[in-house]
């Protein structure tokens, strides 16, 4: 991530912020006060469809499935628990003694409710959709970055092979359904294959880059990417 989005939004509205970050153990102990939870509210509608329309855009060729997908893991829980804790959020949350006491502070629902309220209260004080995407892309980035990295270094073919085997079913196949283009520029479309059931197909200018873009197509299919 890069420095800006470590840093929380400038609110021109203090007390918007406040209130994002106040628990409702807190507001138990002291009456009058309003808790974040309407504010998380509006907040995970927010991430939700500015994740969609950074998503779209970054993977213009992911079928709805995947997308979803994806979307899901931007957004979960334990991700926006690890946005809070880059924030440090835990220490400015404003909670009751027993909330405190019990580790309200490093709690990934809290935490992730924390930032989602955030959210929320940063697109009230701004009124602008596309201040906070500003803001929240450089997080979704940072996300879709490292899973880049991570699957560059996974063997597809393997873990599918490993999936096949763990559910009972034969190794994978591996079909060459086409091979195309002059000798120097080759194209191969590969299909992955489980007991004559087909997971995925890949391209590549070797059969067996063509075979590897099947395995990762078959892993996708199944969510396991």
């Amino acid at each position: 991530m890069t420095q800006r989005s470590l840093q929380l939004p400038k609110f021109k509205k203090a007390s918007l912020l406040q209130q994002a970050l106040t628990h409702k153990s807190h507001v138990n102990e002291n009456p009058g006060l309003e808790d974040n939870e309407r504010l998380e509210f509006l907040g995970d509608a927010v991430l939700n469809f500015l994740s969609g329309n950074f998503l779209f855009w970054r993977y213009p060729d992911q079928p709805e499935g995947k997308l979803t997908t994806l979307r899901s893991q931007l957004v979960d829980q334990t991700q926006l628990a690890k946005f809070a804790i880059a924030l440090d959020l835990g220490s400015q949350i404003r909670l009751g003694k027993g909330a405190d006491r019990d580790g309200g502070r490093t709690n990934p629902n809290l935490l992730s409710s924390a930032f989602e309220a955030m959210i929320g209260a940063y697109f009230l004080d701004c009124n602008s959709v596309a201040k906070v995407q500003h803001y929240v892309e450089p997080f979704l980035e940072s996300v879709c970055d490292r899973q880049t990295a991570t699957a560059a270094t996974i063997n597809f073919k393997s873990r599918f092979q490993e999936w096949a085997l763990a559910n009972g079913s034969d190794n994978p196949q591996y079909v060459i359904l086409s091979e195309s283009g002059p000798d120097h520029d080759k194209k191969f479309i590969a299909e992955a294959q489980v007991g004559g059931t087909a997971y995925g197909r890949g391209l590549g200018a070797k059969k067996q880059e063509a075979e590897k873009n099947a395995a990762k197509a078959a892993l996708a299919t199944l969510g396991i990417l």
